[in-house]
């Protein structure tokens, strides 16, 4: 009997389908509006994927954030959306399914923070790419404010210390709040973060909903 029990436990929760909230499902319902089907599918394993990384510990969690977006199509802004820069919300660039650097470390940061990694551990790091002789922007996770940063990267995809990443140079950072000047691991603090226009753009499409749609189709 407890045999029969334990399989017909098993399966119902082999049937189990996960249930978006209803923000969650604003979400999709919007994406699928303006991408299209597969857009919101894309969305909904995002949503999926953040429920089941909620019972990881933090390391793990910024291992998992880094792979799962990693997994999405780079394309140059130019080429995307018709701009020399433009930085995408999470929505937008998986509705697009392509993005550049600044959107795989954005989706990256936003996805971080819902799982509870605090801001103050976290920047977004303007560097040069010293081996592709172009700027780029990365993800920096400080599991201290003392610790040297671990980066998250979209040219490589292997989390590794900052020291033994030779071919970036930093140039600034910042998170929700500071904006620092790299000079150092921890940087000197330049200001607020609301000083970067693009962020400030983002920020505020990311509170309205407002999705753009890029100029052509990668998905």
């Amino acid at each position: 009997m407890t045999r029969w029990l334990s399989a017909l436990l098993a399966l119902i929760l082999s049937t189990f389908t996960f249930a978006l909230n209803r923000t969650e499902q604003q979400w999709v319902d919007s994406v699928r509006t303006t991408y299209g089907e597969r857009a919101a599918k894309r969305v909904t394993t995002w949503r999926e994927e953040m429920e089941n990384y909620q019972k990881l510990d933090e390391r793990q969690q910024i291992e998992r954030v880094n792979r799962f977006f990693n997994q999405l199509n780079f394309v140059n802004d130019i080429n995307l959306w018709g701009k020399n820069d433009y930085w995408a919300t999470p929505l937008e660039f998986l509705g697009a399914n392509a993005g550049d650097c600044e959107d795989f470390t954005i989706a990256k940061y936003f996805s971080l923070l819902e799982l509870g990694v605090s801001d103050t551990k976290l920047r977004l790091v303007y560097v040069k790419a010293l081996e592709l002789n172009q700027f780029h922007m990365v993800l920096a996770y400080y599991q201290r404010p003392s610790s040297e940063p671990l980066i998250l990267d979209n040219i490589n995809p292997v989390i590794k210390p900052a020291s033994t990443r030779k071919d970036l140079l930093p140039i600034y950072s910042f998170n929700g709040k500071n904006l620092w000047l790299m000079k150092s691991n921890q940087g000197q603090l330049a200001g607020e973060s609301s000083r970067l226009s693009l962020w400030n753009d983002l920020r505020s499409r990311e509170r309205s909903l407002k999705l753009n749609k890029p100029i052509v189709n990668y998905d």
